[in-house]
């Protein structure tokens, strides 16, 4: 299941646009399967991510993860026809380093975030199975 749609994706960016970053053989319609494609690129992407954490595909797609496939499948079909505008790479960067912090634990996927924050696995654990103290004044005294 993909992450986002073509209708997400024209949300952000006019049909004629995207008929300009998907009409290879200027037929003059949105070229379906390229559309598909730079979706699939953008969604491995965040799995490669993602799935350090937690399990992918998410079977509940939480809504930053619809609008970061929505921004890199944009920024996939201007890398395939055109220079990609710096607004894009901005927010595209930006993403990444969003993923990065993710994949780290040091984000969330927010209130959607299907598995929650995950727990640090790297964490120190303390416990104690003799609650007496083993220094205190009285038997340090004299030292």
């Amino acid at each position: 299941m993909a992450y986002c749609t073509k209708s997400d994706i024209l949300e952000q960016i006019e049909e004629d646009i995207l008929i300009d970053l998907t009409d290879d053989d200027d037929v003059g319609s949105v070229d379906e399967d390229k559309v598909t494609r730079a979706i699939a690129d953008a969604d491995a992407e965040i799995d490669s991510y993602c799935g350090t954490r937690r399990p992918v595909p998410f079977t509940t797609v939480p809504d930053i993860v619809r609008k970061l496939s929505v921004e890199f499948a944009i920024v996939n079909l201007y890398a395939r026809r055109k220079g990609i505008p710096k607004s894009r790479q901005k927010r595209y960067d930006n993403g990444i380093r969003f993923l990065r912090d993710v994949s780290k634990g040091d984000a969330s996927l927010g209130a959607d975030d299907p598995d929650g924050s995950p727990p640090d696995t790297n964490a120190p654990q303390m416990s104690s199975s003799n609650p007496a103290r083993i220094f205190s004044r009285n038997t340090l005294k004299g030292f």
